[in-house]
């Protein structure tokens, strides 16, 4: 049984960091600098789709992403905080024979340092994200090459993820995702993109996900509602 995890609004709140990184790129172009409750629709996307729409055109994107990752780097990649009942839920799960994936649109460039600093690298296989020109800067594309590289049975594999993002790119690759509403994407976003099942709270995570990939063998290819789990 595979798991393929997102990173950003899933296991971290990263809000401080990415969205002051994002702040920091825009001033020192000179560009309107939205206030930070703002952006928050900007957790989760590529930085290459993030910039273009903030600056209205696509002109200095490389510029913009570049000033970002000199911010993030420099600090800012660890203003972040665990989302309590994360460490938990993982544990449970690896106890339960799954192999957890990282599959974000952070590069991993960023990712392995940052899940090695709050002491999550150890519950993964493996870490999957962008490479820093660009490349699988599409999440299907990215998910595409876990699943090549790591023989990932979407019989047998979901996708759990807070964003629209998660659910369609897991979609393109015939693997159904948990939705977890804690993070960045609302319920309606995850419903219309089509979650199989939702998670409302980090202690429900576990049991969300082995009650969805135990229901992939009855799963007859007609599309249901989502299983709206609560903090018990």
């Amino acid at each position: 049984m595979d798991i393929l995890v997102d990173l950003d609004g899933t296991l971290l709140d990263p809000k401080p960091g990415i969205l002051g990184s994002i702040q920091y790129a825009l001033r020192s172009l000179g560009a309107p600098v939205p206030p930070i409750d703002d952006l928050a629709w900007a957790i989760g996307p590529a930085l290459r789709t993030t910039f273009p729409r903030l600056l209205g055109s696509t002109d200095r994107t490389e510029e913009a992403v570049s000033l970002y990752r000199e911010h993030y780097r420099n600090g800012a990649m660890y203003d972040a905080v665990v989302y309590p009942g994360i460490p938990q839920a993982l544990d449970a799960l690896t106890a339960a024979g799954c192999r957890l994936i990282i599959a974000t649109a952070k590069p991993h460039f960023f990712a392995l340092p940052i899940l090695e600093h709050f002491d999550l690298v150890r519950h993964f296989m493996a870490i999957h994200g962008p490479e820093l020109d660009g490349t699988n800067d599409s999440k299907a594309d990215l998910i595409s090459c876990i699943v090549k590289q790591h023989l990932v049975s979407a019989d047998a594999a979901i996708m759990i993820g807070d964003r629209e993002h998660d659910v369609n790119a897991a979609t393109r690759n015939n693997i159904r995702t948990v939705g977890v509403t804690w993070g960045y994407g609302s319920t309606d976003e995850l419903i219309a993109a089509g979650a199989a099942a939702l998670c409302s709270a980090p202690p429900d995570l576990a049991q969300a996900a082995l009650d969805l990939l135990g229901s992939l063998a009855k799963f007859t290819g007609e599309m249901s509602p989502p299983v709206q789990l609560s903090h018990r």
